[in-house]
């Protein structure tokens, strides 16, 4: 089969033949109908040999649908033909997180060397996936395959984010989204669905901010030196509650530490390298930051319920499998405008 794989540090990805996967016991195979690119992939091929985590060569997908294509011995729970999608934080199933569905806190996994499928593992942007356990799937229930594939990172990771917040959205409340790409533009559409905040996006780019418009921002302010000001004026002088920073990076951080309310929270997404210093004086009093991963499986099945309720969608462009190093290329270069997916077996 056909799958996109890293394979030399520095290099960009290549699309190679590789054997086809078969599924072992109680192992599931998938072929796979999308793959979504994600800046993620960007970050690890961007790290120097001796910081890599990974062994080559390295199939990448987090983010995948498809259909059953056989199953190892001992499977249950789905069929050959069944469509799904697949919840990539694998856990060892059995610790207190991943029994509370929290397999992307599993307190084991390191121990383990269980990795997710793209990030350690193969991936998605294959022609074929192979799961190890059918509990990692979600079934799609008609939704589209190339909608769907995002969810399971660009969708469910904003919503666990969120999740951890809104207590503090109330009415009159407001919410700041950092970086309207990928994961942000999906942030807008379930902060709207889910809370009754006034939502501010910011971006450096007028694109990525007009997209911001179009899925639900009430606000949109240039992410610049001048952006923390702006945003103390739209709110009064009181800073937002709720600041989701899905960049990362020192220049973003400063921002969101400069506008956020008294207990407010700073939720750091993105993975951009940055710190934010936490410290008596250093923020507004009583400011909480976290910097969450993922999500849990159940709130993955909560993300696909809200798309099948058209409270959220993913805005996509797509690509097939040969013209997957071009995406990523794209991307690198900021020209992707909300979510690149790859269709591997079209």
């Amino acid at each position: 089969m056909k799958a996109l794989q890293y394979r030399t540090i520095g290099a960009a990805p290549e699309v190679v033949a590789v054997p086809d996967p078969e599924p072992g016991p109680g192992q599931v195979l998938l072929k796979v109908t999308a793959a979504g690119v994600c800046h993620s992939d960007i970050a690890v091929m961007s790290w120097p040999a001796e910081n890599f985590p990974y062994e080559f060569p390295l199939t990448l997908g987090h983010e995948g649908v498809g259909t059953v294509a056989a199953l190892g011995a001992g499977v249950s729970g789905v069929r050959e033909g069944d469509a799904v999608a697949v919840y990539g934080p694998w856990g060892c199933g059995t610790c207190a997180k991943c029994a509370q569905g929290k397999e992307n806190y599993c307190l084991r996994a390191d121990a383990l060397g269980i990795r997710p499928p793209g990030l350690g593992r193969p991936g998605a942007i294959a022609e074929y996936l192979l799961v190890d356990d059918p509990r990692h799937l979600v079934p799609l229930d008609g939704l589209d395959p190339v909608a769907a594939a995002p969810l399971t990172d660009a969708g469910l990771t904003p919503y666990h984010a969120i999740k951890r917040s809104m207590p503090k959205l109330v009415p009159g409340s407001t919410a700041v989204v950092i970086g309207t790409g990928g994961l942000g533009h999906v942030a807008i559409q379930l902060l709207r669905a889910l809370t009754p905040a006034r939502v501010i996006a910011l971006d450096v780019s007028e694109d990525k901010l007009r997209l911001a418009k179009e899925v639900g921002a009430h606000e949109t302010v240039l992410s610049d030196a001048g952006a923390a000001a702006a945003v103390r004026t739209l709110t009064g002088g009181l800073g937002a509650e709720a600041v989701f920073d899905f960049v990362g990076a020192e220049p973003t951080l400063r921002t969101a530490g400069a506008l956020a309310a008294v207990e407010g929270d700073v939720t750091i997404v993105g993975i951009g390298g940055g710190a934010l210093p936490v410290g008596f004086g250093s923020l507004p009093f009583e400011v909480s930051v976290a910097a969450p991963y993922w999500g849990s499986r159940s709130e993955l099945i909560e993300v696909l319920n809200l798309a099948r309720s058209g409270a959220v969608s993913v805005h996509t462009e797509t690509y097939f499998l040969d013209e997957a190093p071009l995406a990523y290329e794209r991307l690198h270069t900021g020209k992707v405008n909300g979510r690149a997916v790859i269709l591997p077996n079209r």
